[in-house]
């Protein structure tokens, strides 16, 4: 249990930074161009607790999975195999799906992919780092 609370802690905090850095930074651009169809960045400011619970909610998920199945096997390949497969689950096919119902043109929707992809596979590395045996 305690693995599992100090392996979410450190995923929320990595998922909370590189979502801001993908997000708001590296795709502010493209979702300034977006505006007539999101909220006005002042409006999400009201609703940052959603944002905050989605994050823990991802950290939890995150590493209860990996430290329920992860191997006696390289700690960073594990971690990128991990991220990888956890954004083949949940990243693309999920802006896939935004760029269907919503007006999210398909080369944002590809830039979050990516951007998001590195992060995953980013934060499996740092789990499976705090997790090497």
């Amino acid at each position: 249990m305690a693995k599992l609370l100090v392996s979410s802690v450190v995923m929320f905090v990595v998922t909370f930074a590189l979502s801001w850095f993908v997000h708001g930074y590296l795709l502010y651009g493209d979702y300034m161009q977006m505006l007539s169809s999101m909220r006005k960045p002042e409006d999400t400011h009201a609703l940052m607790p959603w944002m905050i619970l989605a994050h823990a909610l991802f950290a939890v998920a995150f590493s209860w999975i990996y430290l329920r199945g992860r191997e006696d096997k390289p700690w960073l390949a594990q971690g990128i195999r991990y991220g990888l497969a956890i954004a083949v689950l949940t990243i693309a096919p999920t802006y896939l799906i935004y760029h269907v119902v919503t007006p999210v043109p398909l080369a944002v929707a590809l830039k979050q992919i990516v951007f998001d992809t590195v992060r995953v596979v980013l934060m499996g590395i740092v789990l499976a780092w705090i997790n090497r045996r």
